[in-house]
């Protein structure tokens, strides 16, 4: 008990800080709503929110990159197509100034696509602040909830506030926890999604039927639900990428910068030597800035300034898996609060199936990870300790490593700077690198790094920034309601041996295309509509054949891995799925992409390969909508 109350004081001594912090933090938002250009964030807004509004094609891009010269260059050339990378372009765009952004891969390639898929506000921040007594840790908290709360406003069709429930199997717990989350409540204030509360045994169960009440001599004593957000993060980040694109900037997948250029007298960095890695072209691009914003690769980026640089990077393995949706019930994740090495693991519903993780391991670096078989009887080890059946190595539909570029601060003396919050540093002139942080804070992250740019360059930005109150492209016009609008007005045409047949435009489709598209779902309605491209690529799943068709013209959808990873999930809901949709969906893209027999014979080839690095043979198969094991 003497425990419990000196962590019941320390609650109520950060309570005294966070109330005067929460009031200054309110007077500077009131300030800075005030301030900025209105009519550079208009006219941006005009732009992206012009339904009739469409992206340049790839190849206008490229020449706009390569266009340039050295007496005629770009202000900020991006290296890295993530969600820190898109979002350097889109602050800068909107800026005023000239932007181009290469990326080696796809966009939401790395890391950005392989996250948790949760928006964090903090919360374990806020512990550190409170057994810590420090602010740092609690500017954090205010710094993410503030984020948070942007990224959703931004893009609402494509994230959501998610209740989080953590299960207590002691009165402490229940005490400890209901407590900390108040305190979380109240730091949030206006950023809030929504108010914590406890629920008892009772009432968890009902909210979550596969939550275990009893067992391994314990039994629970009610659970604390907690609301944090959750996102489509590829599909945000590659609505990042076009939103940038429909307000100037050049941004250009599949294309690897293989060399930085340099002044030939005071050795700055003033463009990249690119390769476009599908027609092998290579051309040279200038710019008065580079930002690295190339993930974990940022440290490879480097050395092609100075072959001796110090890292900034120390890379860490982040596995989940995927398991059937029946884990857990539709809106209410699970948190395991402390697994059997200290760390926290998420059950998390999403798109119809159940993600679980995350590990939390040092790795080396490479283009595609892969989850090793122990990193995932870790995961599902951890799950089965709080549910009330047994979760089977053969319930694993698709399983995936990222890498998190955890940062080391370049200027700083010890290791102990390993963080993961965001260094921005120019260690050699001319390129910014900005590394570390979270999908979260990506907006700020990105503002600090255009900053850093604009000083470097001494660049003359039109305006400040003013992606906190920018939209992304299918975000104006969207409603929770919007679905409603396809179900009533589109139908799918679709061929079926050859005869065009229609068919309804059903709820599961509509409401996938409405959270996906956002106000663009109308778009690809309508191609299914008019062009017979209504049916469902594979069984047991919303995807339509109009979605491949619209993605190759409206959102640089290059490759069938580019589909079926990153604009829709596939591959990361359903491997099996996955392979079992691609001879369509590559037919669909030879059409649009004029590709030949080889072309599609090698995509194929391609993307079967892509898929084993999220599987193993103990994965499990939908067939026919059977869930069926090996």
């Amino acid at each position: 008990m003497a425990s419990t109350a000196f962590r019941l004081r320390r609650i109520g001594a950060i309570i005294t800080i966070s109330g005067a912090t929460l009031a200054a933090t309110a007077t500077a938002a009131s300030a800075q709503s005030n301030g900025g250009d209105g009519t550079a964030l208009w006219a941006a807004r005009q732009r992206v929110a012009d339904p009739a509004a469409v992206v340049p094609r790839r190849s206008v891009q490229e020449a706009a990159l390569e266009g340039t010269s050295r007496v005629n260059p770009l202000d900020v050339l991006v290296i890295g197509g993530g969600a820190t990378g898109c979002g350097v372009a889109l602050d800068a765009a909107t800026r005023g100034l000239r932007v181009g952004l290469v990326e080696r891969d796809d966009f939401s390639s790395g890391t950005s696509s392989r996250s948790t898929k949760l928006i964090h506000g903090g919360v374990r921040y806020l512990e550190k602040a409170v057994f810590n007594l420090d602010y740092g840790q609690l500017k954090l908290v205010f710094h993410a909830l503030k984020e948070r709360k942007q990224v959703i406003q931004n893009a609402p069709h494509l994230c959501h506030a998610l209740p989080c429930m953590n299960p207590c199997f002691s009165w402490f717990e229940v005490v400890y926890y209901w407590s900390g989350l108040k305190l979380y409540d109240l730091v949030a204030g206006r950023q809030m999604l929504h108010l914590s509360r406890y629920y008892s045994v009772e009432q968890s169960a009902q909210l979550f039927p596969t939550l275990a009440t009893k067992g391994k001599g314990r039994s629970l004593k009610g659970t604390v639900v907690y609301y944090d957000g959750q996102m489509n993060d590829s599909r945000l980040n590659v609505g990042l990428a076009c939103t940038a694109a429909l307000v100037g900037a050049a941004v250009l997948n599949h294309a690897e910068v293989v060399e930085l250029i340099k002044d030939e007298v005071d050795e700055r960095v003033v463009g990249a030597r690119v390769r476009d890695t599908i027609s092998g072209k290579v051309f040279d691009t200038y710019a008065k800035v580079v930002v690295n914003a190339a993930g974990p690769f940022c440290d490879a980026v480097r050395k092609m300034a100075n072959k001796d640089a110090e890292p900034m990077i120390c890379p860490s393995s982040g596995v989940h898996i995927v398991l059937p949706d029946y884990y857990s019930p539709e809106g209410m994740g699970l948190i395991v609060p402390k697994t059997k090495d200290g760390r926290v693991v998420f059950m998390l519903p999403w798109l119809g199936r159940t993600i679980a993780g995350t590990t939390d391991s040092s790795t080396t670096i490479t283009m595609l990870p892969e989850p090793h078989e122990d990193e995932i009887q870790f995961i599902l080890d951890a799950i089965c300790d709080y549910l009330n059946v047994q979760v089977r190595r053969s319930d694993v539909l698709s399983a995936w490593s990222g890498i998190r570029p955890l940062a080391i601060d370049p200027n700083a003396k010890n290791t102990e700077s390993i963080s993961r919050d965001h260094v921005v540093s120019e260690d050699f002139p001319g390129l910014i690198t900005i590394t570390g942080g979270k999908w979260t804070t990506y907006r700020s992250m990105a503002e600090d790094a255009v900053d850093a740019a604009i000083k470097s360059g001494k660049l003359k930005p039109e305006n400040g920034c003013v992606t906190d109150q920018l939209r992304i492209v299918g975000a104006y016009g969207w409603e929770p309601a919007s679905f409603t609008v396809l179900a009533q007005n589109y139908i799918r045409m679709k061929q079926t041996k050859g005869k065009v047949i229609p068919g309804v435009m059903d709820t599961a489709v509509s409401k996938h295309l409405s959270h996906a598209y956002g106000s663009a779902s109308e778009h690809v309605a309508a191609i299914a509509q008019n062009e017979n491209l209504g049916k469902r690529i594979v069984h047991g799943y919303p995807y339509l054949e109009a979605e491949v068709a619209y993605c190759a013209r409206n959102e640089y959808c290059e490759s069938a891995i580019d589909f079926i990873a990153r604009r829709s999930r596939l591959a990361f809901l359903d491997t099996d799925a996955a392979s079992r949709a691609l001879p369509r969906i590559i037919q669909i893209l030879a059409t649009e992409h004029k590709w030949d027999k080889s072309r599609q014979k090698l995509e194929l080839q391609k993307a079967n390969e892509f898929l084993e690095t999220f599987k193993s043979s103990k994965n499990a198969q939908f067939r026919d909508g059977k869930h069926n094991r090996k």
